[in-house]
């Protein structure tokens, strides 16, 4: 901060308040240095009296050499070049100023000389530029970034020599590097890895995103030799690694690492205390951690302490909690502690003194709790043994308890109340039932370590510790000529007078205390032109003599108890020697640390905790309870009877570092008699097992999953039902059920789409009930309306915030002037703020550059009040509505958000025809050209099918005559710029959905259904007659399936010959009871499953079912007859159940298809509806829902019990484990290269009993890109593909005019002659068979630059003419990545159907197609644009969507327009189309 002035020079006034400089005085020199700006921000270097300052104005640093008095200029340092200015954090002679250059500063004689020293890029902008190596002062790591490209990349540079030489690379794509000895207290327990070790977070291995970011360890500093890096990722979980890692610190003698996943804000904590074995920490179990919800406080050197927010972060309270001694497991310390919403907790340990702690709790906490703006009733509390028992604080006139202002109202840099000082306290405060407001406070002193108080001086005041606090300094906290000091423990006060008054800005000493010296930060009270003040007070050379050793005294630490006696912690009394409150004389003892004298004591119950995988139970925590595993000694229960033991843990053991000396006799800690049927756990049944339950009900009204994430704690598997007589929850895939709101009618369930773990219940009032714990625990609240009558959804999240979200209720209802009305929540439902009235949807549009869009940019669909059956206007505002909304369009249809897109459809009446327009900023809309010859009437439908290629396959209706219904599928460049015909003649139904799959985790691959007859004249007659085709290059290439040899019977099938008279094929997306039942699955690589025939034609009437374990290459026939299906643990399980039929069997494939086996789940046959499980797949269970003719059931099935072995995945060697690697091939290919490169998937191996557990990478490796072929390319605009596989221009059509490029982009130089190809857009290949590649021309006006790079390679060319387009789409990625933290994170496609595809490809071409695609692309992509949410409001009648399953693995990238009826299929999100 800088104070207004007219002036720049600084003038040293030099002003002593003393007479004499050989006389004794009586009262502290005070020496004052002005400055024409505030010069705050000052370093000690310790043990000195030597400061540095940085003037961040004029980018110089100031020095003093004493403790400043006077202050110079760092000459040697160019004038405006101090960007930053760090002190060594483990040498204290040592300090840095960086530069925004490569060339930086350092000293390491205090500022004495200064020498320049070189990176090889600049400092990084976004963390602090260097990292301390603890125990050796020559190591650090230098955080840069190189900017000579487009973006700003970071990477991270070391040096192992001070910089005494040139720093060297340590590796790109960082978020952070460390040292592992980032703290004195932590080792590795080896000198080598002691000193090398480092550890990074780093960005996956194909995405930049935070989801994917790995934790690394090398310790060779990341030498490579190529693409092998010498790096390993460590275990965080049993058997697995962990992506999602988004910060590390370390904290005493612990290295902490926080990971996020999607779906989720609750986070997971790994601890180590050696970086080589890890643990994730474990919290009560109604005390999760989240993101910015979590305090790590100042811990000590066997326990972590964390603070967790426990309430809704507008008015915060949380729960203070301590760990064992390895970081694992915690508990509570303290309910309600007062919070701040930055994160800041009202927590401080006394310094120097184990085990004394001081906290603010929050007395109303349940006010507070149900009313957000209940304003806080604070009390203060201490502990004296580490926060196992509380009490408040005392004063010695045994008035009110005391309460003392903390950390959340801090006044001063450092500690808020303690110093090195020995049993010093200060704090302000007041007496009485609460803590009042600042102003309202006096100064407070103990002498006891806050066992007994007293009151100092009257009003609020800066305060501070000197001569290991034989001296007390504080000054008024207002403006203010006078500074008040204490030589008998804050007894009794005298005062100097200052030169002028000022305001107290800062006042400080030196870090351990023991100084004479004391600096004051002050300003000027005035508004403009204000001065800025460095004011020295000096204790040297007043009458007291030094303290002899008369006038000390040994004080004991924690004084506890009606004997006074000193109590023991960690096995020892602490004492210090410290001068005497009445003695007349100063320590002066200058930069000598205070010694702490330890005593042993016996060793009590209190010198032990609970054992690894222990955790205290009864009422008075005195027990230990086994809650993990017990840990066997070596050859222990190898085999064992149901009656043997083994000598295991007793459940205690002695804290490490606790030195107190144990008794003789049996120890508490010695091992005892465990069974080891209790370490290893009863056999394995072997066998499935399953459970049903009946309902009093006839029909399934909503089914949700709520999934835990891989990170979310907890074990349960959760599900919800709604039946029309009430709503039921789960915890464990349907094994039990318990009916929840009773005697509430709830309408609807809305799972949030963003966050797993919450989910609303919908009643025909306005009250709502919700559950932000996956149902653990029910709340509510009351929205503004009841739920509208307009089939629109009710609620409307946002992605980012989970707490804001749209309510679009009924208004004036019934009767004539009802409407739908559109109100926000911020805070979860407390408070309400209408939006628009009349509204037909309204969404939040938060995937924008723009940092004013990011989070508050809100559109909304708004009918005429007058006239609301008139088509409405499109509305936006990013001030929710406070002034009135900016209008976009009239005569609307509707209106899409897709990644950072807004499309809108409007009605073209003149021309008939459906007028799209899209925006990436929020405010200028640009039309979008459809290929010639595809106008849409606004009668006729389209379907926009796909768009996870970077191509948008778009269904354009031929035939709209109901019951023979087909079209074209036209497909778009990567920029949408154009497009061309990928297949004729597709099916599709009257309600507009169309036979298009895509699959799942493979590129390129989907399949269709054609109707082979629709050019026979004979075509009404006869009807349509499908054949199924599939493509593996992502639509270039069509062909028929080719069937299995033999039915599931071992027969051959009834046709043979070519494919186009006997193949296989598969019933579509249109004959679907359920549309939100795919064929694949995204955790499933490879497989999928069909019902069909093989024949010439698809055949309603022989259907069977089919599997494929290689995308679709080659099919296995998996049971004769109609099946559903399911997967489960990750596709290691596929469970199918006879369709629509009554049963008691279901079959199952261990190993993908090749043998099926039979398990009967009821005696009796029943109805099956439905088989589901968790969305992501990766259960192993499933439920069955069914009908047994009088009521509804579910059965679930139990798959656990066949083995309890996780597999093993070693990325380093994965054939050597239980996994193997899968290369996706074309059939018609010899080479394994598919859209330029060949890359490789984990399977787990079928012979391999084991299961997946937690969520395995999908990804592998790109094993190498490859040179360019035929298959590369796809035919160009207006090119058609002939019967030889070339490409010719169509008849009547004309070669698309390449130098338009010139005139929609005048940075480029240069066009290309068509030659009637075009890449396929998500290849990566490079160099051979370009058939792209043609005559180049100039662009009017750029003959030069044409001419300059026409001899240029083809690399320089490609990249002169992306480049344009990559700058200008990157900023906002760059902006996302870089300055998540300082801007928000800016979401550039995350939430678009990008998500599915192969990350190696998304990030690329996401950046280099967002400009174009912006007015072209994406208008067509997202075309069919009607979003209703689906369930009772909101949901098309038509549709029955039953399970979360639906939502999450549904149809996200397929949508519908029609005039009659509009439907979104798939997941239910607004983010999506």
């Amino acid at each position: 901060m800088r104070l207004p002035t007219g002036w720049r020079s600084f003038l040293v006034s030099g002003l002593l308040c003393a007479s004499s400089a050989a006389a004794k005085k009586d009262k502290p020199s005070v020496s004052t240095t002005s400055f024409p700006f505030w010069p705050n921000g000052v370093s000690y270097f310790d043990d000195s009296d030597v400061l540095l300052f940085e003037d961040v104005n004029d980018r110089v640093v100031f020095r003093s050499t004493d403790a400043g008095v006077t202050w110079d200029k760092v000459s040697k340092v160019p004038a405006g070049k101090a960007m930053e200015l760090i002190m060594h954090a483990y040498d204290n002679k040592r300090a840095y100023i960086i530069t925004p250059d490569s060339s930086h500063w350092m000293t390491n004689d205090r500022g004495d000389t200064w020498e320049e020293f070189y990176t090889d890029s600049q400092a990084s902008a976004f963390r602090e530029a260097l990292t301390f190596h603890a125990k050796d002062p020559d190591r650090i790591i230098f955080n840069g970034m190189d900017c000579t490209g487009i973006f700003c990349q970071e990477l991270t540079m070391y040096t192992t020599n001070g910089f005494s030489e040139n720093t060297r690379f340590l590796r790109s794509d960082t978020e952070g590097c460390y040292w592992a000895v980032s703290s004195a207290q932590f080792t590795t327990g080896q000198k080598d890895l002691d000193d090398n070790r480092i550890i990074c977070v780093t960005h996956g291995r194909f995405s930049p995103w935070r989801k994917d970011f790995r934790l690394l360890v090398s310790d060779n500093f990341f030498t490579s030799n190529g693409d092998d890096i010498q790096e390993f990722e460590p275990e965080l979980e049993p058997g697995r690694t962990v992506q999602g890692i988004v910060n590390m610190a370390v904290v005493t003698k612990y290295l902490v690492v926080a990971a996020v996943a999607e779906g989720t804000d609750e986070m997971a904590l790994y601890v180590s205390d050696d970086t080589i074995k890890w643990h994730r920490a474990v919290f009560p179990h109604d005390h999760k951690i989240t993101e910015k919800a979590y305090t790590i406080l100042e811990s000590t050197n066997y326990s972590i302490q964390i603070d967790v927010l426990n309430t809704r972060p507008n008015n915060p309270m949380g729960v203070f909690l301590s760990s064992n001694s390895n970081g694992t497991y915690f508990t509570r310390n303290v309910e309600h502690t007062n919070r701040w919403s930055n994160g800041l907790v009202d927590f401080e340990k006394v310094a120097g003194v184990q085990g004394i702690v001081l906290v603010n709790v929050v007395d109303n906490w349940e006010d507070v709790e149900k009313n957000s703006g209940a304003k806080k009733q604070v009390k203060s509390q201490i502990s004296f043994d580490d926060g196992r028992t509380w009490t408040g604080l005392k004063t010695k006139k045994n008035e009110k308890d005391l309460h003392l202002h903390s950390v959340t109202d801090l006044d001063n840099s450092g500690r808020v109340f303690s110093s090195p000082a020995p049993g010093i306290v200060m704090g302000i405060g007041n007496t009485g039932d609460y803590l009042k407001d600042f102003q309202d406070g006096n100064l407070y002193v103990s002498d006891d370590a806050g066992l007994t108080w007293h009151n100092a001086l009257e009003g609020p005041h800066k305060y501070e510790f000197g001569d290991q606090g034989s001296i007390l300094v504080a000054i008024k906290d207002e403006v203010t000529d006078e500074v008040s000091y204490s030589l008998n423990h804050g007894q009794d006060w005298d005062s100097v007078k200052l030169e002028k008054k000022v305001r107290p800005i800062q006042l400080t000493t030196t870090a351990d205390s023991t100084s004479l010296k004391f600096l004051l930060e002050a300003i000027e009270d005035k508004q403009d032109n204000g001065e800025g003040y460095l004011i020295v007070l000096d204790f040297n050379g007043m009458h007291e003599d030094k303290c002899k050793s008369d006038d000390m005294e040994e004080w004991f630490a924690r004084r506890v108890g009606e004997d006074d006696n000193p109590t023991c912690l960690m096995g020892h009394e602490q004492s210090y020697t410290r001068r005497k409150a009445d003695a007349n004389c100063f320590i002066m003892k200058e930069f000598e640390d205070p010694q702490v004298k330890s005593t042993p004591c016996d060793c009590t119950d209190a010198d032990f905790e609970c054992d690894y995988n222990f955790v205290r139970a009864g009422e008075h925590r005195e027990l230990c309870e086994q809650k993990g595993n017990l840990v066997l000694s070596e050859g222990a229960c190898k085999a064992f009877g149901p009656d043997d033991t083994f000598k295991g843990s007793s459940g205690w053991r002695l804290i490490p570092g606790n030195d107190c000396k144990r008794k003789s006799g049996a120890q508490k800690d010695d091992p005892v008699d465990r069974k080891c049927v209790d370490a290893v756990g009863d056999p394995l049944s072997g066998e499935i097992s399953h459970k049903l339950t009946t309902f009093d009900a006839v029909t399934f009204q909503d089914e949700v999953y709520l999934e835990r994430t891989g990170l979310s704690t907890g074990d349960d598997e959760t599900v919800l039902m709604r039946t029309e007589n009430g709503v039921y929850l789960s915890l464990d895939h349907g094994k039990n059920w318990e009916q929840i709101l009773k005697d509430e009618a709830i309408l609807a369930i809305y799972p949030h789409p963003h966050f797993n773990d919450m989910v609303f219940f919908i009643t025909p009032s306005k009250r709502v009930f919700y559950s932000t714990d996956r149902g653990e625990n029910i709340r509510e609240f009351d929205a503004p309306d009841p739920p509208n009558s307009e089939r629109l959804a009710v609620m409307s999240f946002h992605p980012k915030y989970k707490d804001w979200f749209i309510w679009t209720g009924a208004r004036d209802c019934p009767g004539s002037k009802c409407h739908s009305v559109a109100s926000l929540s911020q805070d979860r439902g407390d408070d309400w703020k209408t939006l628009q009235r009349y509204v037909g949807k309204c969404e939040f549009i938060n995937d924008f550059e723009r940092k004013d869009r990011d989070e508050n940019l809100i559109y909304c669909e708004v009918h005429d009040e007058d006239n609301p059956s008139l088509p409405p206007q499109l509305v936006s505002s990013d001030d929710f509505f406070s002034k009135p909304p900016e209008v976009h369009f009239k005569n609307v249809v509707d209106f899409a958000t897709m990644s950072e897109f807004i499309v809108v459809a409007t009605k073209d009446e003149a021309h008939s025809t459906l007028k799209v327009d899209a925006s990436v900023d929020g405010t200028t809309f640009a039309d979008a050209e459809f290929p010639y010859g595809f106008d849409v009437d606004h009668q006729q439908a389209y379907t926009v099918l796909d768009s996870s290629t970077h191509s948008v396959f778009l269904h354009v209706t031929v035939n709209n005559e109901q019951g023979l219904e087909y079209g074209t599928i036209i497909k778009s460049n990567s920029n949408g710029t154009s497009y061309v015909l990928a297949l004729d003649a597709v099916d599709r139904d009257t309600s507009g959905y169309v036979d298009f799959e895509k699959m799942a985790g493979v590129e390129g691959v989907a399949m269709v259904n054609v109707v082979a007859n629709y050019d026979s004249k004979d075509y009404a007659k006869d009807g349509k007659k499908l054949k199924t085709m599939i493509t593996h290059n992502d639509g270039a290439e069509w062909d028929y399936m080719s069937p299995p040899a033999k039915d599931a019977d071992g027969n051959k099938f009834g046709c043979s010959g070519s494919l186009s008279k006997c193949s296989l094929h598969i019933h579509g997306y249109t004959e679907r009871l359920d549309k939100s039942h795919v064929f694949y699955s995204q955790s499933a690589i490879g497989l999928m499953l069909g019902t069909g025939n093989v024949g010439e034609y698809l055949d309603s009437n022989s259907i069977d079912t089919f599997m494929t374990a290689d995308g679709g290459v080659t099919w296995k026939s998996a049971k004769k007859g109609r099946y559903m299906w399911e997967f489960g643990d990750q596709g290691s399980i596929v469970v199918i159940v006879k369709e629509r039929a009554r049963t008691n069997m279901v079959h199952y494939t261990l190993d993908e298809g090749d043998t099926w086996r039979d398990y009967k789940f009821s005696d009796e046959e029943i109805e099956i509806n439905d088989i589901t499980t968790v969305p992501s797949d990766n259960s192993r269970n499933f439920l069955l829902w069914g009908y047994d003719g009088r009521k509804i059931l579910t059965i679930n099935l139990d798959f656990t019990g066949l083995t309890d072995v996780q597999c093993k995945l070693d990325e380093n060697d994965v054939e050597g484990g239980d996994y193997w690697l899968w290369t996706p091939k074309h059939p018609k290919q010899d080479d394994d290269c598919l859209f330029g490169h060949v890359s490789q998937y984990h399977r787990k191996r079928t012979d391999s009993m084991c299961y997946n557990g937690r969520m395995i990478p999908r990804l592998h490796d790109i094993a190498k890109n490859c040179t360019c072929s035929r298959r590369d390319f796809e035919c160009d605009f207006n090119y058609e593909r002939q019967s030889d596989g070339s490409c010719a221009l169509a008849k009547g059509y004309s070669p698309p005019d390449h130098s338009l490029v010139c005139a929609t982009d005048e940075s480029k130089d240069e066009w290309f002659t068509p030659t009637g190809y075009r890449r396929i857009p998500i290849t990566t290949c490079v160099g051979g068979k370009e058939m792209d590649k043609s005559i180049s021309h100039p662009c009017p006006g750029h003959e030069d630059k044409y001419n300059k790079k026409h001899s240029a390679s083809g690399v320089a060319i490609f990249f002169a003419i992306i480049i344009p387009i990559v700058v200008a789409a990157g900023v906002g990625y760059w902006v996302w990545r870089n300055w998540a933290s300082k801007f928000g994170q800016i979401r550039l496609g995350e939430q678009s159907s990008f998500d599915g595809e192969a990350p190696w490809i998304k990030y690329p071409v996401l950046v280099i197609a967002g400009v174009v695609a912006v007015v072209k692309a994406i208008p067509l992509l997202a075309a069919s644009l009607w979003r209703s949410a689906r369930g009772m409001m909101g949901r098309g009648s038509s549709t029955r969507f039953t399970t979360r399953d639906s939502f999450a693995r549904g149809r996200g990238d397929y949508a519908v327009v029609d005039t009659d009826e509009g439907e979104l299929l798939g997941e239910d999100s607004d983010e999506e189309v």
